[in-house]
């Protein structure tokens, strides 16, 4: 199986590699920003910050989706933040699983980032139990990363 593992630095990454074990036997591959902690990764697409930048936005949904069709993954796993919005409607549109997993500083509301994917991902986990119940019925908790 091949797994693209999106995400924004700092946090977002921290989280994603804590998950490491998951998919170890799995082919697996980075999109995210360039960084110094992103410099070091193995098998790693570097984009610029999207921000709240719109240019920057349609820059990473034209980036993801060439990525996306030479690399062909089978799921998209993203802990957040903004770069998951264009991963998300790529694998929307060419059918390859996604996996979101909100922010585990996400207690009481889902992030911006979650609200506008919470409909595209297949699945959706939340780490708190009280946000299970806010954030509706496609959200899942099955424990805490960190």
């Amino acid at each position: 199986m091949n797994v693209a593992l999106v995400c924004s630095a700092g946090g977002h990454l921290t989280e994603l590699q804590f998950l490491s074990e998951s998919f170890e036997g799995h082919d697996t591959f980075f999109v995210t920003y360039h960084d110094v902690r992103t410099e070091e990764l193995e098998d790693a697409y570097l984009l610029e910050p999207i921000d709240t930048n719109p240019w920057r936005l349609l820059q990473a949904f034209y980036r993801i989706g060439r990525i996306f069709r030479a690399e062909q993954p089978d799921v998209v796993v993203s802990t957040g933040s903004e770069i998951a919005i264009p991963a998300f409607v790529w694998a929307a549109l060419l059918d390859i699983e996604s996996v979101y997993i909100e922010s585990w500083c996400r207690v009481n509301s889902l992030s911006g980032t979650g609200r506008l994917v919470y409909h595209l991902a297949d699945l959706f986990l939340v780490q708190w139990p009280q946000l299970r119940e806010k954030a509706g019925e496609r959200a899942r908790y099955e424990g805490a990363v960190i």
